[in-house]
């Protein structure tokens, strides 16, 4: 029998000050087996990042056709396309002929230093690509529980955290 995935409730208020987005949404995020803490958080920092109404997650892991988080406009275009942790060159080149922009979060340190290090060349020719590289994501996992009520806001790129127990604040890196 198959490992189901893990339900995660998140109350999210996002206080975006460098686009004037300050919006709370309630979100459900399902947390594959195979997948980290970590990478659900980022997942959710991800859609923080861009949020909006549009904005929704997407089956990621358990789908190669579907990103982590996508937003399509009412004739069902892709207006973003986002990937979370290290993907393929190909899959980056197929996601920027489908979505009018695609953006890959990277996590978990030296191996996303390794990864861009590799595929830069080829991506940095890619003009409707955003790579953002979050450093240092562990506090984000710590967190992590199937109930969250989180407040994040962004200001001159920076993104503080809050939670039950206090806060914390990411530096995203815009490597493209």
């Amino acid at each position: 029998m198959a490992i189901k995935s893990t339900i995660y409730k998140v109350d999210l208020q996002v206080t975006d000050m460098d686009r004037n987005y300050y919006q709370a949404h309630n979100l459900t995020l399902a947390k594959h087996p195979s997948e980290t803490d970590e990478r659900v958080m980022v997942r959710l920092i991800g859609f923080a990042m861009y949020a909006n109404e549009a904005l929704i997650f997407g089956k990621g892991l358990s789908d190669d056709e579907e990103p982590d988080l996508w937003q399509k406009d009412l004739t069902g275009a892709i207006e973003l396309w986002m990937d979370v942790g290290l993907p393929t060159e190909k899959d980056i080149r197929k996601a920027a002929g489908r979505a009018r922009q695609v953006v890959v979060v990277l996590y978990g340190g030296r191996i996303a230093d390794m990864w861009w290090e590799q595929n830069s060349k080829g991506l940095l020719k890619l003009n409707n690509l955003t790579v953002i590289n979050l450093a240092d994501t562990q506090a984000l996992a710590d967190i992590a529980s199937r109930s969250m009520d989180i407040s994040c806001t962004i200001q001159d790129g920076q993104i503080m955290i809050g939670h039950a127990t206090g806060s914390f604040d990411i530096s995203p890196v815009i490597l493209k």
